[in-house]
């Protein structure tokens, strides 16, 4: 901050003039804040408090959610998915799989390849 005792008066009398500016406009926020006195400034708030809905009102949501999409693409009720099929294949099947591949392979080992 600048020295006062170095600054000439017409430069003290803009700054109080400014000050005086200041509190002006602070007093006109706190009569359209009503008048309680400081609005709380972003910084003053908590930034580790988070509102957390509530499991049972993330469900209600998510239900709202599909009967809204439902009604867009025309479905009348939303059907529960089913559970999906096991697509991994039995171990008959992938012994199979390796049979024919350790074939392929010993074909082209015969061949004196070394790439398929």
């Amino acid at each position: 901050m600048t020295n006062l005792t170095s600054l000439t008066t017409s430069q003290l009398r803009s700054i109080i003039a400014i000050k005086e500016q200041i509190e002006a406009l602070q007093g006109q926020i706190d009569s359209i804040a009503g008048g309680e006195g400081e609005i709380p400034s972003p910084s003053s708030v908590d930034p580790t408090k988070k509102h957390r809905r509530s499991a049972a009102v993330r469900t209600r949501m998510a239900a709202a959610q599909q009967a809204r999409w439902a009604r867009v693409k025309g479905e009348t009720a939303t059907p529960k998915a089913a559970k999906k099929k096991d697509r991994r294949s039995s171990p008959a099947v992938r012994a199979k799989l390796a049979a024919a591949a350790r074939a392929r392979w010993a074909r082209v080992r015969a061949e004196g390849k070394t790439t398929l």
